[in-house]
């Protein structure tokens, strides 16, 4: 069957139109067009990534810093949460995990990019949204332009800008944007307010951004002072039942850049008639909350597969997203304050109960830094990105000649990007908890290039190349996907389903694993390899089964073992071993038949009413390694010495814990009872 698409009209580009824009000491510029963002005059797209510095230890910042790195994240993106840093009134804390200097010059020192997102309010689930809770007993109005909480503010900015002065884009720093508040959906003169206090604090950056869903009408916000950024998560535990989610719309190429169902538990909704429409032709696709994960809430736990975080990442590639920001890329842990915890929950005024330590979010990095295998799908659109996004930017997105329903699970998904001659095919064959019928004998017709039929089954997302300049030499189209270039060399993964096609505009057509063509080598790996991919210090890596990133100038992995890896050395792959001793950990859990201490934090599990609780004893051996905890129960916590230092909610993955939390410390896990009120998959 044919595959067409809707004609293709060119948007007209608006440049210079927003108050916007810096350049370093080198003369670099970055700015914004209306269509993408420019980096050095040229069309550029930033990979971004969420890790809270407050929600991590500082011994461990740069080893995670050059994971996300190695991970194609080119930006990091993080909270100040305004509790972490001022729990007292007047007492600020910028010190250990606190201090935003350090984690900003360890970004640098990893070769990374920051945006630093400064509030005040800034949700996060974390305590009041990160407010102090001096400040919600004020006697005053606060998240709007009240000259009592705008004193505040200005106290806050101040305090921020005398740690992080000298870093900015225009010092020659790693700061290259500011996101002002967050989630502020009604009161453009607030967020207004908020950038001129920052601009005259002296917090500066090329990029100012406000978070851009409301309902379809989008947030108020002060146009041309801001860029909207917008989200997509395959979940929404936050929402207030216990039911299993219609189909979300982020699997199919919709070119949708607001999701109205972000928030839910706290926007209200706004007035559809008051005359107010986001100008979205005014700003680039961009996003800050891509799901790289989802966190659990207690009333709602889904079990995220890597596919169900890829899938949407790749959809909106296709639909024009400019900036790639995920929320979260690296998962984290709570604090503990002076005075409370300081984790969203029900007892503080908010919708839901959120672990009190667990910030793991299911993240592409776990809570303690251990890698998900969406992190080896997401890094083959993260190189291509890096390599391709000058060519990619311009490019417009077009819809399939046929809208495809919501409930529609047979008819193919499938979107173009195009500057009227080349582009990108994107295909998604997924939907998350949903079965889709597979697609034979499809024929995409992009209305100047036919690919070849191609046979679309199983679980997956990919896109194909059409009229791709290769320098010395045009591709028309390839049934594979591009990875990433080496000067003259290109990788390519195969697809799964998919015979693999090469043809150039002479009409030449290959189909090798290796292919060597007018100047040009095209190399094509499978799915498997290619999830191993790395791109590090400008040589191309694959590791075995294995995760490779560079610290300190030696590529390392993150797992220990001995890998028989390959690196590119321009005409082969040439093997080279990495042997990284794994050290034994013995570790024992056993039952125990009586309490032996009422838990510090019992709340935490008798959520929703009183339940049962059982205990068991742990003992390791060693510091190396994780305790794999397999249990069911509603909450589960361990208690180190007294102190809790880990607690999950249950959800059907094995609980893994660090063995240093434990090592030298008696230590017992309790389990509440579960009870049959959550959502959940198993």
């Amino acid at each position: 069957m044919e595959y067409k698409f809707k004609e293709y009209t060119e948007t007209p580009l608006k440049i210079n139109h927003l108050n916007m824009g810096g350049k370093n000491p080198q003369g670099e510029e970055i700015n914004v067009t209306s269509r993408y963002f420019t980096r050095d005059g040229k069309a550029w797209i930033g990979i971004m990534g969420e890790f809270h510095f407050s929600r991590y230890s500082k011994n461990e910042w740069y080893r995670e810093l050059c994971k996300m790195k190695a991970g194609g994240i080119t930006i990091v993106s993080t909270y100040l949460f305004w509790i972490y840093h001022e729990e007292i009134e007047g007492e600020f804390d910028f010190s250990g995990d606190n201090d935003i200097r350090a984690f900003i010059m360890e970004c640098k020192r990893a070769g990374l990019d920051v945006v630093i997102r400064i509030g005040g309010w800034a949700h996060g689930e974390c305590r009041n949204g990160g407010f102090p809770d001096w400040l919600l007993e004020k006697p005053y109005k606060i998240r709007c332009n009240n000259p009592q909480y705008l004193e505040k503010i200005s106290i806050w900015y101040e305090k921020i800008y005398n740690e992080v002065k000298g870093l900015f884009y225009k010092d020659g720093g790693n700061i290259i944007a500011i996101q002002l508040e967050n989630e502020l959906t009604d009161d453009a003169e607030h967020l207004a307010k908020l950038k001129e206090i920052a601009v005259n604090t002296g917090l500066e950056a090329p990029i100012y951004t406000v978070t851009g869903w409301n309902s379809a009408q989008g947030a108020k916000i002060p146009v041309d002072e801001v860029v909207p950024v917008f989200g997509g998560y395959c979940e929404a535990p936050w929402e207030n039942h216990t039911n299993r989610l219609a189909p979300s719309p982020h699997y199919f190429f919709n070119r949708m850049r607001n999701d109205s169902a972000i928030g839910t538990d706290l926007i209200a909704r706004a007035d559809d008639n008051d005359g107010w429409q986001l100008p979205y032709d005014r700003y680039p696709f961009a996003t800050c909350e891509l799901g790289g994960g989802i966190q659990v809430t207690h009333h709602r736990r889904p079990f995220i597969k890597p596919m169900d975080i890829y899938a949407v990442s790749l959809v909106k590639i296709g639909d024009g997203n400019n900036l790639v920001g995920y929320y979260m890329y690296h998962g984290g842990t709570n604090k503990i304050g002076r005075k409370s915890t300081l984790n969203e929950s029900r007892a503080t005024g908010y919708p839901n109960d959120y672990p009190i330590l667990s910030y793991d979010f299911q993240a592409p990095l776990s809570e303690y830094g251990e890698v998900r295998e969406q992190y080896g799908l997401l890094n083959m659109l993260h190189m291509f990105v890096q390599d391709f996004g000058e060519t990619l930017a311009p490019m417009e997105a077009v819809d399939a000649a046929e809208t495809v329903a919501v409930n529609d699970t047979s008819s193919l998904r499938y979107g173009m990007r195009t500057d009227g001659r080349s582009g990108f095919v994107f295909i998604n064959h997924y939907q998350r908890l949903t079965c889709l019928d597979d697609a034979e004998n499809v024929v995409i017709n992009t209305g100047s290039v036919m690919f070849p039929p191609i046979d679309v089954r199983d679980e997956i997302s990919f896109f194909m190349p059409f009229n791709m300049d290769m320098g010395k030499c045009v591709l028309e189209y390839a049934t594979a996907q591009p990875l990433c270039r080496l000067g003259d060399t290109f990788f390519f993964a195969r697809i799964p389903s998919v015979k693999t096609e090469y043809k150039f505009d002479d009409g030449e057509i290959f189909k090798d694993s290796i292919i060597k063509y007018k100047g040009i080598t095209i190399i094509t790996v499978s799915l498997d390899k290619a999830k191993y991919m790395r791109k590090l210090s400008g040589c191309v890596y694959i590791g075995d089964n294995c995760n490779l990133y560079e610290e300190n100038g030696s590529v390392v992995s993150v797992e220990d073992g001995t890998f028989e890896c390959l690196k590119w050395n321009g005409s082969d792959f040439e093997k080279f071993i990495i042997n990284q001793p794994a050290e034994k950990t013995e570790v024992t859990i056993s039952d125990i038949t009586d309490e032996p201490f009422c838990p510090p934090y019992a709340e935490e599990l008798s959520i929703g009413g009183e339940r049962k609780r059982s205990w068991k004893r742990i003992n390791v051996s060693g510091s190396y390694g994780f305790a794999e905890i397999n249990y069911i129960g509603d909450a589960a916590q361990i208690y180190a010495d007294g102190e809790l230092i880990a607690d999950d909610y249950w959800y059907g993955r094995t609980w893994r814990v660090p063995c240093r939390l434990l090592y030298g410390r008696e230590c017992y896990i309790v389990i509440s009872e579960i009870k049959d009120d959550f959502y959940r998959e198993v």
